[in-house]
């Protein structure tokens, strides 16, 4: 196993011989080098390893597993090892077949290691390992659309969903499924997002040209982009509104200050940045309802407030469109590990799951 630095996560992947090896190294190499090798690829320090990585078999012998990869696990299930995240990848498994016991030391331990405050995940067909265990009955879940049936004929009680590419099983996010195959991608930028950074998330995207599934994308997506451009009135502009986009009145008030007429200001604005002005206003503030929304126990209506928008209906739908997300689901999503349970009650009590599916400022 990895050397373990004195703040990383310690993570073990699940491995026999059924799971697929892809899933299982592309998320070993990801989570291992998350916090550093952006770091080391930008010139901009040495960063610090979020993840301590390994393998987990029910024995420590080498072995191979599907389409013959090699896996020389690091620990064996015998040997009981202690993890903060579990995730258990994709199986090669078909949608008529069962894995019902066949790994009974595998589920005791996924289930031991959850009832020591684990984090469980799955990534695609890893859903019906977590099935087994039991952890995933009267909760929602998905995996990947074909095994809808095999879900229903012989995990009755778990809810499942084929839509989404993550699902929550419980509000405190300690169980979540991902869908199908490469949605382990969705998964690893989740488990960064989740220990680490949103930030931190979206360069591993960026340096991996790992892609967030339809619409799950959203969250991750910087709306405020710094688009080069020569227009020096702009430019001002586009300064002034860094610091005064929350204030009442504010594309009235930008396009007064820049001296030209409102039409060839908006014009220019929309030429030089690509956005409108409108938009670019509304996304400063989204963005900044992210950030809190990251980091504090403020509520959605102080939040709307706090960053402009009297109307706190209307702030919902414009973050859900900017997104992807509501401003809960953002919560949910991308709140610090770290902060999880200092959560307000009405928070702990909100359970549900991810789906990633006219007013001016």
């Amino acid at each position: 196993m990895n050397q373990r630095s004195r703040e990383s996560e310690s993570v073990l992947l699940v491995a026999v011989p059924q799971t697929a090896g892809s899933a299982l190294y592309g998320m070993l190499d990801v989570l291992s080098v998350a916090g550093t090798i952006w770091q080391q690829l930008t010139r901009s320090g040495a960063g610090q390893r979020l993840f301590s990585v390994g393998i987990v078999s029910p024995l420590r012998q080498r072995f191979t597993c599907g389409n013959g990869v090699p896996v020389s696990p690091d620990a064996a299930i015998a040997d009981d090892p202690a993890a903060d995240v579990v995730i258990l990848p994709e199986l090669w498994l078909g949608p008529d077949d069962s894995i019902h016991g066949r790994y009974p030391g595998v589920i005791e331990w996924v289930r031991r290691r959850h009832e020591a405050g684990a984090a469980v995940y799955s990534a695609c067909s890893g859903a019906v390992m977590l099935a087994e265990t039991g952890l995933l009955d009267g909760c929602p879940a998905t995996s990947h659309w074909a095994y809808a049936d095999l879900f229903e004929r012989l995990y009755p009680a778990v809810d499942f969903q084929p839509e989404p590419n993550l699902v929550f099983a419980d509000p405190e996010g300690r169980i979540v499924t991902a869908g199908g195959t490469t949605s382990w991608h969705d998964l690893a930028l989740h488990i960064i997002a989740r220990y680490g950074s949103p930030g931190e998330a979206s360069r591993i995207a960026q340096v991996y040209l790992l892609k967030w599934h339809g619409e799950g994308q959203l969250p991750f997506m910087p709306l405020c982009r710094d688009r080069a451009h020569g227009d020096a009135v702009i430019r001002a502009s586009q300064e002034w509104l860094a610091e005064h986009y929350r204030e009442p009145d504010v594309v009235q008030r930008a396009v007064e200050r820049s001296g030209l007429a409102e039409r060839t200001f908006k014009r220019r604005f929309r030429a030089a940045t690509g956005s409108t002005l409108i938009d670019h206003v509304q996304n400063l503030r989204v963005e900044a309802a992210k950030r809190l929304l990251e980091g504090e126990r403020v509520a959605v209506d102080e939040i709307s407030v706090d960053v402009g928008y009297e109307d706190a209906s209307f702030f919902r739908r414009l973050f859900r469109r900017r997104t992807g997300l509501s401003p809960s689901e953002y919560r949910r999503l991308f709140r610090p590990v770290r902060l999880s349970g200092t959560r307000v009650a009405s928070e702990r009590a909100a359970a549900g799951h991810v789906r990633v599916g006219s007013h001016v400022a």
